[in-house]
């Protein structure tokens, strides 16, 4: 390779990186930022689709089989299976308020159920 031809590359090289070096930084990913499809229980019962997002505040009405329960947001109701893992390490009855996110979990024989990714205890 010519002197003449390597100084151009590396001139090239050394404005490329000067210009990226400039460029303003972008913004830092600060939370979920896929589509939320349903706020509501009913929402996720008339229109959402298998693997939907859903972000739900409401209660956890009554536990139905091992991290299984029955989550209500007075527009209805909606089985939610709920990883020990995820669940807080505090009390939670029927009575606590808490937001829950998920995916919608549509079973082939029309079972509706919300796979809880996150859950929060709202006061």
């Amino acid at each position: 390779m010519s002197i003449s031809k390597t100084k151009f590359i590396s001139s090239a090289l050394v404005i490329g990186a000067a210009s990226f070096a400039l460029a303003p930084a972008a913004a830092q990913y600060t939370g979920p930022s896929e589509k939320v499809t349903a706020a509501t229980v009913a929402d996720v019962m008339e229109k959402s689709k298998d693997d939907d997002k859903v972000v739900l505040k409401g209660m956890l009405i009554r536990k139905s089989s091992d991290e299984h329960y029955i989550f209500s947001d007075g527009t209805g109701e909606v089985s939610v299976e709920i990883d020990d893992k995820i669940f807080p390490k505090v009390p939670v009855d029927d009575k606590t308020t808490v937001q829950i996110s998920g995916e919608v979990d549509k079973g082939l024989v029309g079972k509706t159920e919300v796979d809880v990714k996150a859950m929060e205890i709202l006061k």
